[in-house]
């Protein structure tokens, strides 16, 4: 049986594709409140704004390519049981071949209800307009998890942690949770590594491996390092 990866993902890899991250300073949010494009106030308050913010979001997202972090994940599939759980709203992971991926916060090519959460339809990289209607004749919203609202995948996550052989974490300072709080599920029998260039803001034990190194450069230097150490086995 091939041994289990579970990795965890932050905006820090598509970072490498091109793509701002949520707290850079020259980044998409700037100029934006949060409470005005990522909260369910926001939202009512001003919807037109929000749309068009996650409008150009998606168009930008559409545009970027996965890069050489992205292909070491999906390459490791050929030799590991890979389960991605991403705190990120693009589908780089997909479009690079990964086939298990768990979206926390949602996906930018998804609308949604703004009543019904189970009515989800892939709009791809097109535009939502306010007058587009969900099947439910509600107004179709981001398919994205604003500050406030609950996450969903959480409920299924710790389990898949928990059965984890192999722990990977990149692209994320473990700032945010819920999804920091995974780490906590990590069995002491895990091997765990991190694919970061900088410190992270959480204090790690001492069985972490620190690849200090951004994704991109990093993930293919430690897909290699896995598939040559059990490959002996």
């Amino acid at each position: 049986m091939s041994p289990k990866i579970v990795v965890l993902t932050g905006s820090g890899i598509s970072k490498d594709s091109g793509l701002a991250t949520f707290r850079d300073s020259g980044g998409l949010w700037e100029n934006h409140e949060i409470e005005e494009v990522a909260t369910l106030d926001g939202w009512y308050a001003n919807k037109q704004k929000v749309l068009n913010f996650y409008n150009d979001r998606r168009k930008q997202a559409a545009l970027a390519e996965p890069n050489l972090g992205h292909k070491a994940l999906s390459d490791l599939e050929s030799f590991f049981d890979v389960t991605i759980i991403t705190q990120n709203v693009d589908d780089l992971h997909e479009r690079a071949g990964s086939e298990k991926i768990i979206h926390l916060h949602g996906l930018l090519r998804e609308a949604k209800s703004e009543k019904d959460d189970s009515i989800i339809v892939d709009i791809g990289s097109q535009s939502i307009r306010l007058g587009d209607l969900a099947s439910d004749g509600e107004q179709l919203r981001p398919n994205v998890v604003w500050f406030g609202e609950a996450v969903p995948a959480m409920q299924e996550v710790p389990e898949i942690v928990i059965d984890a052989d192999i722990f990977i974490v990149t692209g994320t300072s473990l700032a945010v949770y819920p999804a920091a709080s995974l780490i906590h599920y990590v069995s002491g029998n895990t091997e765990k590594y991190l694919v970061d260039p900088g410190d992270i803001e959480m204090n790690l034990p001492d069985d972490w491996k620190h690849i200090k190194e951004g994704a991109s450069e990093g993930l293919p230097k430690l897909a290699d390092q896995l598939k040559k150490k059990y490959q002996k086995k």
